[in-house]
């Protein structure tokens, strides 16, 4: 697989900011090595399963596959510690991890915001990303409801804190680019 190497790595930074709600985003958490050795692992080694929702007054298949691991559950390798490095980075504990494997360009999930009823107060949520270069959008709720777009990287982390999820909603859209596969592994701390 391979990886696009900038001269001068980006630097961590905050994309939006309010009312106690931050979204920023950390580059190179892990090395292009590691990327290229925990995507692999991660897509040949979990179980990966299809699943069903009810959208648009219909169940429809959801356009990923996904993975979860819940609350005391015993993480395998390598979700042990990418979570160590991951909560040792960031200063944040977290219980449960859920992964998606977004096979290609049609691979997608739609606007949403994480359930808060799921999760503790003013939450610490990451989203660590193996695997190609995938745009996430991100909106406040409240008008306007302008968009920003970050290219998430091999190994960096979009990371959502505070009462991010009552302010902001976030997605992957789909693109008619012909890419591989890219895993993202979600890190929260659930009630």
């Amino acid at each position: 697989m391979a990886h696009q190497l900038a001269f001068f790595p980006s630097a961590e930074r905050i994309l939006a900011r309010a009312g106690g709600a931050e979204v920023r985003y950390v580059p190179a958490l892990f090395s292009p090595d590691e990327c290229e050795r925990y995507f692999a692992v991660l897509r040949d080694g979990v179980a990966w399963d299809t699943t069903r929702v009810w959208m648009y007054d219909r169940e429809v298949d959801v356009p990923r596959l996904v993975a979860w691991y819940g609350i005391g559950a015993a993480l395998p390798e390598p979700l042990s510690s990418i979570r160590v490095r991951v909560a040792a980075r960031l200063g944040a504990d977290f219980n449960s991890v859920g992964m998606n494997l977004y096979r290609d360009g049609s691979d997608s999930v739609a606007w949403h915001s994480d359930k808060n009823e799921l999760l503790t107060p003013d939450p610490t949520i990451a989203v660590v990303s193996f695997g190609v270069v995938r745009a996430m959008q991100i909106r406040p709720k409240a008008p306007p409801r302008h968009a920003i777009s970050i290219e998430l990287e091999p190994g960096s982390a979009l990371v959502m804190s505070g009462n991010a999820q009552d302010h902001y909603e976030h997605g992957i859209p789909k693109t008619p680019d012909a890419i591989g596969p890219r895993i993202s592994v979600v890190f929260r701390t659930k009630a």
